[in-house]
């Protein structure tokens, strides 16, 4: 943006100035009043985007962005910005061409990894893990690139490479903490004495919470190993501490949210919603608590000559989003209350979305496909709406595993309730609430299964999967562990093993300290 354009534009300056300071929603009212003197003015639009991209209204910051470079602004920082509003609302399609022209012109590293991370996503694992690769190699002091170029490593099976890349992370930067995370969360002993200590000194002088955090978690998992169970649970609750302090997550959010579904979403609620199918796929979606076996149940039936697992899909919560910023444009409304509002041919078109979205990442013409997003199990309703012929699939780890599991767990904010022994137990017991409620009001909807008995029969509970989709049994779904698929999660070395009861009653060494788990559970922690 040039001084002449912003001396010119007086009202344009005033807007950038606030924006530079901060002040979003200030900056946004000034800039839309610069517009209504100056309709089209590019700068302004580009600016105007560039402040909705910050205040999160990503679907105004892409039509701004968008009319701003149709009317001519070009530069190179605005289409940066649309690539990362494409980015940031999961439209890979759109992102990576003008993420590669972005590249072709700056050979920016930092694009180029974000490209990677994005065709990661997109199942081109293979090329991917090339382009990891060769940043890692070209750029040995950047921490972040071994980083991901040892999770595109571990998610493929390849786990002592892994460890090896998040080996130079730490070579490059002792203190990062994603590394040690990295190395402890491998489901194997990592860790020796010398990288306790050198997580000690690291947490010693550490102050940046992007590292500290992770540092407690990896020295939590070492000390876990070693059976010092207090000294595990005190860095637990300070990675934990430290992350719930910085995002201020309030479980009652969620419980309002559950609760107006039980007041409204009854019976004749659910059955206005259409059931005529939008084209031949089936999709499935196991939708759960993270920890609760769900990569292990996808991996045993993504085994079956039917069903093509294809990992966690971002687009039925990227789509609600954008939803719901239209929805509430103009009036506060409820998810319910906007779900209620969608008309039939509203709801084809975010169906057919999402359809179009999930096909990108298809690598067969089988009928059924999984997406085992954990986050799901709270837009069942809406994903309902939008794709009638939608399974669901729920399975339940016992509550005191299951929340103790996520507790432990070096989570990002997208998993904020696990930063709090009471709020993962809220948000279990929230969960079962819902559970309970669509049972009621439409009677298989969902399927459910149980985790213990996942492990402990695995036939006869698979088998009753199999008849709520209406496929037939298939002996390779218990050769599961021999499925040749990158696998994005936690759990990634533990699905390439036979069933193993390994993830039961892990949460009684450290029983003497769960007591807030056990008050928010109560009943449910005895299951």
């Amino acid at each position: 943006m040039t001084n002449v354009t912003l001396t010119l534009h007086p009202l344009l300056s005033q807007g950038t100035r606030l924006a530079e300071e901060g002040d979003y929603a200030a900056a946004a009212r000034t800039l839309i009043a610069h517009l209504g003197q100056h309709k089209d003015e590019p700068q302004g639009m580009a600016q105007l985007g560039f402040v909705a991209m910050r205040l999160g209204a990503l679907g105004q910051a892409e039509h701004f962005l968008r009319r701003a470079i149709a009317h001519g602004a070009g530069e190179f920082d605005i289409r940066r910005n649309l690539a990362s509003v494409l980015s940031q609302q999961e439209k890979p399609q759109e992102a990576i061409p003008l993420i590669e022209e972005l590249v072709r012109e700056s050979g920016d590293i930092g694009l180029q990894s974000v490209r990677a991370g994005i065709l990661d996503k997109l199942g081109r694992s293979e090329e991917a893990l090339a382009s990891q690769g060769q940043l890692a190699r070209a750029h040995p002091d950047a921490p972040q690139m071994w980083i991901a170029y040892g999770h595109g490593l571990r998610s493929a099976g390849r786990v002592d490479e892994a460890i090896a890349a998040y080996r130079q992370a730490i070579a490059a930067y002792d203190e990062f903490g994603e590394a040690w995370w990295g190395l402890a969360s491998i489901k194997q002993p990592v860790l020796g004495d010398s990288d306790v200590d050198a997580m000690r000194s690291a947490l010693a002088v550490a102050v940046d919470l992007r590292n500290l955090a992770p540092l407690h978690f990896a020295l939590a998992c070492a000390l876990h190993d070693r059976s010092d169970y207090e000294g595990a649970f005190h860095h637990y609750d300070e990675g934990n501490r430290l992350r719930a302090e910085s995002l201020k997550y309030d479980a009652r959010e969620l419980t309002d949210e559950i609760a107006e579904v039980e007041r409204i979403a009854d019976h004749d609620f659910m059955t206005r919603f259409g059931d005529t199918p939008l084209g031949d796929s089936r999709p499935i979606f196991i939708v759960s608590l993270p920890r609760s076996g769900s990569t292990l149940l996808e991996q045993m039936l993504g085994s079956h000559p039917q069903i093509e697992p294809v990992g966690e899909l971002p687009y039925a919560p990227a789509i609600l989003r954008s939803f719901m910023e239209m929805a509430t444009r103009r009036n506060r409304v409820t998810v319910l209350q906007a779900i209620a509002s969608l008309t039939d041919s509203q709801a084809a078109l975010f169906g057919n979305d999402y359809l179009a979205r999930a096909a990108l990442h298809r690598k067969t013409d089988k009928p059924f496909f999984i997406d085992k997003l954990p986050h799901n199990w709270s837009n069942i309703l809406f994903i309902k709406r939008i794709i009638p012929q939608a399974r669901f699939i729920d399975i339940r780890r016992p509550a005191m595993d299951c929340c103790f599991s996520n507790f432990t767990q070096s989570f990002t904010s997208a998993h904020a309730a696990s930063f709090a022994l009471r709020d993962v137990g809220q948000c279990y017991v929230d969960n079962v609430r819902l559970m309970d409620h669509l049972d009621r009001a439409a009677p298989g909807l969902v399927h459910h299964i149980s985790y213990q008995a996942l492990i402990e029969d695995p036939r006869t509970e698979v088998s009753r999967v199999l008849d709520y989709l209406g496929l037939p049994w298939d002996d390779t779904i218990l050769d599961f562990h021999q499925l040749d698929r990158v696998v994005r999660t936690p759990s990634s070395e533990q699905v390439r093993r036979p069933l193993n009861r390994d993830g039961m009653e892990v949460w009684k060494p450290y029983s003497q300290w769960l007591d807030p788990l056990r008050e928010v559970l109560g009943e449910l922690a005895e299951g």
